[in-house]
């Protein structure tokens, strides 16, 4: 079910000439090991078998590594530790398993103090990094109020037989039925062609928090702030998700389901930041990244730009 750590993932550029300052991600990148200083820990679920019963094009399971690739390169400007806990792997047709593997390498770095980093995949890892998240904060408080900021094309409430890339949220609301614990689940980003009326009607009948694609634009970028303010006002700890379908195809074209509209890579950033600044971010995970269907590692760049934006 677990790969080991590919340091390997880990080379790129070196500046030596211009000293310690000119550091980029793949020399500041230590493997993971129990019992290491607090830091921010990568954490990998390679798996598109939920994109797969969801009848979606298949690669995402390729995602974690290029995304290493991509971020490997980049300039460094932090101070904590980062470390790469490796992949969780789907064995086959086994979601379910990889799912509860993965959620429970994300409840051991919350344990030992880290903000994991969920690097995908198909969005079936939001179910996965969810329970991980509240497995470990059922271990300190009753009833954590864990709300959940999707960045998002679609809504992922659907009804099925089994976990798919489709069903996440609609499974993290049965599970806070059955925890007692409320439901608080924010999307940005929806696409009102993309998905039906009777998801819209879940949606209402769940209470979600949401904004079309076509309300976040720039020059709205006000009454957005303020909506998600109000959000993260009400909770206690943020669970963040990003689907790289949010974007336009045109910036994110590696995807299984590309987007005729999308929102732009400077809002979503920008709001990415804000949440990230409220210092309630428990856990962040990005999905979708299918690099087969990929231009110039498009998509790939900006699922790196995301997940950096995201480490102090």
């Amino acid at each position: 079910m677990t790969d080991n750590l590919s340091l390997p993932a880990w080379q790129g550029r070196i500046d030596a000439g211009e000293g310690a300052s000119a550091l980029r991600w793949h020399q500041w990148v230590q493997p993971f090991a129990d019992r290491q200083a607090p830091g921010t820990a990568l954490v990998g679920l390679a798996c598109d078998e939920g994109v797969s019963r969801n009848q979606g094009r298949t690669g995402a399971r390729l995602g974690p590594p290029v995304l290493r690739k991509a971020l490997a390169n980049l300039a460094w400007r932090g101070e904590r530790p980062v470390y790469d806990s490796g992949d969780v792997v789907c064995e086959g047709t086994d979601l379910e398993g990889a799912q509860w593997a993965y959620a429970q390498r994300v409840a051991l770095l919350l344990e030992q103090g880290h903000l994991p980093l969920g690097v995908g995949g198909g969005h079936e890892i939001a179910y996965a990094s969810f329970l991980g998240l509240a497995q470990h904060l059922r271990g300190l408080e009753e009833q954590p109020r864990i709300g959940i900021l999707n960045f998002d094309a679609h809504f992922d409430l659907r009804h099925a037989e089994q976990s798919s890339s489709g069903t996440p949220f609609r499974q993290i609301a049965e599970y806070c039925e059955q925890a007692g614990m409320a439901f608080d689940y924010c999307c940005l980003g929806v696409s009102e062609l993309n998905n039906t009326q009777a998801l819209f009607e879940q949606a209402q009948r769940l209470n979600v928090r949401y904004r079309l694609d076509r309300q976040m634009q720039p020059w709205n970028i006000a009454a957005i702030e303020a909506f998600v303010d109000e959000f993260l006002a009400g909770i206690d700890h943020l669970y963040m998700t990003i689907c790289l379908d949010v974007l336009p195809a045109s910036q994110a074209p590696g995807v299984s389901a590309p987007s005729a509209h999308g929102v732009d890579l400077m809002v979503i950033e920008h709001l990415v930041r804000r949440a990230k600044a409220s210092g309630k971010l428990r856990m962040a995970d990005v999905a979708e990244l299918n690099p087969a269907l990929d231009q110039d590692l498009r998509t790939a760049k900006i699922g790196a730009r995301l997940l950096a934006s995201l480490v102090d």
